[in-house]
């Protein structure tokens, strides 16, 4: 049997290959292809003939894409008002969104920003290029430019692509979006961390803690604390060209009232290149991650806006007006019913500032950083009027890098992903066309940073054991019956399944010593700022110093370079 499904594997993929040269993908994909070949085939065809009518009734375009993340958002509170009472608080335009698109149900995401952000930009599990941690500070890596990304995908295929909002893939040139794929883009380098966490109001507010409230006289290291001010804040740049901080001039500091005004400044943005993009001839990719609701201070706010009145429940309520103008503009301008629009959350709720954010995990276990299903389960709807089912459900696993797949195959792109390497995301499109039970997935290796922590197969996932420990007796979990992962059944599954998800996760590491993980980017920190100011200047040169100190034979402790930088750092604070 073993050898007869091995035929059969090496059969497709051999005959696949002399025919069109497909996606590289992951070992489960062809075991669930042996067995769906046949019916694969006649949902493509159905796929194919439901583009190909819409793009005929297009004028000859395929679909215009708007791609909305949210962060920092766990399951449940976005599209079902019943649990927004529950919540204390109300999101009636994304409520009404969720009445016109379909939600997908079982949408896994990455523990926290940057790995979700990465797998769907690359369609590619982060770890695969060592992009599975999240900084908050200057770090001197990056996405690096050999990952082909969405925006680069639809640009070969004659999309114009904007990006506005986080980014927070990296604060070297080669990983920022002007570089990645994007025509233009506004995005600030860091993450809120910088923006609402340490900056000055927060820190009076006590939001951040050991910043600014001790007795100096016991400090040495000057360099110990990042100061959210000297950190670059927001930029501007058009593809390829040199990025420009904006509205930050030399020796102001950052506070609420500068992150209040980059919000609106986004969402300003985002209406007005969705307008700019509406009447262009090309089809567009319009990108719009808000950096609300996470927004840590009560600074500038006038009173409670909610029942619940948490820190970024109030601001959640902010960005679903924003959302309910950006649907509105849609209609004003056309283009609503030739544009797919997808809304998700990032990851699950930030626990660490709960509960005075407002939320708390509400249907799973578990928040951002978390592998439990409150992790990594967020709300996630997909909306094109008259091609994809409205108010629909689908229960079948979809991974967020599914979507770089299955959004490339919408907009006839799919021949530009690449061939020279894996690709976890799997192409969904039969699932959102034809509807449940048409999804490719049914298993997943969940990752925190660079190890393995779950696997999950069907309804069932396994909490990976330590080494040394038998599967047998690790903790397995049924994901419909224990939300919470609270009650393992473990002998009950181990029993017969536990040398099964074994051989998944084996199977999943033995395919990486055919493709293995790589390093991501490492460069200069904003190298490809032309403005920097001589406060930041400083802080890379802080930053650059340290890095040297890891490997100075010098007897004092620093070579020239260090000492060079040590001098102009100290000059600077001078």
């Amino acid at each position: 049997m073993l050898r007869a499904t091995t035929a059969i594997l090496f059969a497709l993929a051999t005959t696949a290959q002399a025919q069109d040269a497909p996606i590289i993908q992951d070992a489960e994909f062809y075991i669930l292809m042996a067995q769906h070949a046949a019916q694969w085939a006649e949902d493509d065809a159905a796929v194919d003939a439901k583009l190909s009518e819409f793009q005929d009734a297009n004028a000859g375009k395929p679909p215009n894409i708007i791609n909305i993340l949210i962060d920092d958002m766990g399951y449940g509170d976005m599209g079902i008002p019943e649990l927004n009472a529950v919540r204390g608080y109300s999101t009636p335009n994304i409520n009404a969104f969720s009445d016109e698109a379909m939600r997908m149900a079982r949408m896994y995401t990455e523990p926290s920003c940057t790995p979700t952000r990465v797998a769907m930009m690359t369609g590619r599990l982060p770890v695969r290029m060592g992009m599975g941690d999240t900084a908050v500070d200057i770090a001197g890596f990056g996405l690096p430019a050999g990952e082909v990304t969405l925006p680069e995908v639809l640009s070969e295929a004659g999309y114009a692509t904007i990006h506005v909002g986080k980014w927070h893939m990296g604060d070297i040139a080669e990983a920022m979006p002007q570089n990645q794929g994007f025509d233009w883009a506004a995005f600030p380098v860091h993450q809120q961390g910088q923006l609402t966490i340490f900056n000055d109001d927060a820190i009076e507010e006590q939001v951040a803690v050991g910043m600014d409230d001790f007795d100096p006289r016991f400090s040495l290291d000057m360099f110990f604390r990042p100061d959210a001010s000297a950190m670059v804040t927001g930029l501007e740049a058009s593809r390829g060209e040199l990025a420009r901080e904006v509205h930050m001039e030399p020796g102001e500091r950052w506070n609420t009232a500068k992150y209040d005004a980059m919000n609106q400044r986004y969402q300003d943005q985002a209406l007005e290149k969705l307008g700019e993009l509406a009447a262009g001839e090309q089809p567009f990719f319009l990108q719009y991650w808000p950096l609300l609701p996470l927004h840590n201070t009560r600074t500038g706010r006038d009173g409670f806006k909610s029942p619940n009145g948490g820190l970024y429940v109030d601001k959640m309520q902010q960005l679903d007006a924003w959302l309910g103008d950006l649907f509105a503009e849609m209609e004003t301008l056309g283009v609503a019913d030739n544009t797919i629009v997808v809304l998700m959350g990032d990851n699950g709720h930030f626990t660490k500032y709960s509960p005075q954010s407002g939320f708390t995990p509400m249907v799973f276990r578990g928040g951002k950083g978390d592998t439990t299903e409150g992790g990594i389960r967020v709300d996630a709807f997909v909306r094109w009027p008259n091609m994809i089912e409205a108010d629909g459900i689908v229960n079948d696993i979809v991974h967020v890098s599914d979507m770089y797949t299955t959004l490339a195959r919408f907009a006839g792109a799919d021949d530009y992903i690449p061939r020279d390497r894996l690709v976890d995301g799997v192409d969904q499109s039969a699932l959102l066309l034809e509807g449940e039970t048409k999804g490719r997935r049914d298993s997943l290796i969940v990752y925190s940073i660079n190890s393995p922590q779950a696997v999950i197969k069907e309804h069932l996932k396994l909490e990976v054991p330590k080494p040394g420990e038998n599967p047998i007796g690790a903790n397995f979990y049924d994901i419909f019956r224990d939300t919470h992962e609270l009650y393992p059944v473990s002998t009950e599954i181990g029993a017969w399944g536990g040398q099964e998800f074994v051989r998944i996760l084996g199977r999943h590491m033995m395919r990486k010593k055919v493709f293995p993980d790589t390093e991501p980017a490492r460069g200069v920190p904003y190298d490809g700022i032309e403005n920097l100011r001589p406060e930041t200047q400083a802080a890379v040169d802080a930053f650059l110093l340290k890095q040297e100190a890891v490997v100075a034979p010098y007897p004092d402790g620093l070579g020239p370079l260090g000492k060079l930088k040590l001098k102009k750092t100290m000059e600077a604070d001078k």
